[in-house]
């Protein structure tokens, strides 16, 4: 296999990865695929395209799998969306006639936070400092850009509640802004003492905030915005006198357990928490190799107690089981079909898996979706969806 760079910095042409990460990836797949019971990650990271002078092209498959055949598919890309007029909605040139001007389809620009809920996709778009919610029944894009007290900075995740109620962590703010399902602005957390939101999860009576300049997650009692605790609750001690130390949290995800999931980019690990803020265990170590990370952002956990991270710098989505086995590696860089291109964010949801299975295989049944949001590319939010065959 050929290798080169084009540049000094030493960049893999293909896969946009540090060449000695590209290499470590690609001799893993000999590795892995000698390794019991981990046929799954041999295949997906086959998927991983060499750097040679010049790169072969093919069309685009119908349906893009992982792993690939001849396994047993785990995993299918759906559909993305980078533009209001990726949801399908068709705007008669008669229709521009009648109002006189012509209409126009709105892009996502740059995300990052995003979910899903009551048939809403919402993307935090750091580029237009807004909240873009596409509707995926009436096929519209609109965007929240609250002016005045609710007026948004840089908007970088969100979660939505229950009720509707959407908190937005707002980098440029220093808060966690909150908004009503009516789009009514309701407050904020953090006013009297400014943090570095960067993500944020709301369950039951609480609401949990990854601060960066506090290196803590905080949470809040969700009626009156008091915090509660921090976790660690010592957020400066050394880490052999409390374990679980974030020097950069930036992802954050509850199971349904309340366990807190948190991805500390700084140090290249996942850091599991009780809902007490009590250590459990870590996930992952610094490297260029499966099941290591090299800048870990967006975490998720689904029903099963699986656990996903998304790697901006490897550009790819890696699936653990609830013990930390790696399963599944998929989202191959730049040049594929369905690549993911500095990936930030990612959600799963169950809800609305009726919307999205038609765009699945005939024989491929969607268990439930995961969305991953890409800052750069025309992929800006990426739909997957985890399955079996019929």
């Amino acid at each position: 296999m050929a290798w080169h760079s084009n540049s000094s910095s030493g960049w893999c042409e293909t896969t946009g990865l540090p060449i000695r990460a590209s290499r470590g990836l690609a001799l893993a797949v000999g590795r892995l695929a000698k390794a019991p019971g981990l046929w799954l990650i041999a295949a997906a990271l086959a998927l991983l395209p060499g750097c040679a002078t010049a790169p072969a092209t093919k069309p685009a498959a119908k349906y893009i799998f992982y792993p690939p055949a001849p396994e047993t598919p785990r995993l299918q890309f759906l559909v993305s969306y980078s533009d209001e007029k990726d949801l399908g909605r068709q705007v008669s040139k008669f229709a521009n006639f009648i109002t006189g001007e012509e209409v126009q389809s709105q892009p996502i620009l740059k995300p990052y936070g995003v979910a899903l809920a009551n048939n809403q996709l919402c993307v935090c778009d750091t580029g237009a400092r807004t909240v873009d919610l596409l509707d995926l029944s009436q096929k519209t894009m609109r965007r929240l850009a609250p002016t005045g007290m609710g007026m948004l900075g840089v908007p970088v995740n969100l979660a939505v509640d229950t009720d509707g109620t959407r908190y937005v962590a707002d980098t440029g703010r220093g808060q966690v802004m909150i908004y009503g399902a009516d789009d009514s602005f309701k407050g904020a957390l953090g006013g009297e003492k400014p943090l570095q939101p960067s993500g944020v999860a709301v369950a039951a009576d609480r609401v949990f905030v990854t601060d960066l300049k506090g290196h803590c997650v905080r949470v809040y009692n969700k009626t009156n915005r008091e915090q509660l605790f921090t976790v660690p609750r010592d957020p400066d001690a050394e880490e052999d006198k409390e374990p679980g130390k974030l020097y950069m949290p930036v992802g954050l995800a509850l199971d349904a357990q309340g366990r807190m999931y948190i991805s500390d980019t700084a140090s290249c690990r996942i850091q599991i928490f009780d809902g007490e803020g009590r250590h459990l265990r870590t996930l992952g170590t610094r490297g260029d190799l499966p099941g290591q990370f090299a800048r870990p952002k967006g975490v998720a956990v689904d029903r099963e107690g699986r656990i996903y991270v998304v790697d901006a710098a490897a550009q790819v989505c890696q699936i653990f089981d609830p013990e930390g086995k790696l399963l599944l590696f998929f989202g191959e860089p730049g040049g594929s079909d369905a690549p993911l291109n500095l990936p930030a964010a990612i959600c799963i949801d169950y809800a609305h898996v009726g919307l999205f299975q038609p765009y699945a295989a005939p024989d491929f049944v969607v268990e439930h979706l995961i969305l991953i949001s890409n800052q750069l590319g025309d992929r800006k939010v990426s739909v997957y969806g985890l399955g079996h065959k019929k």
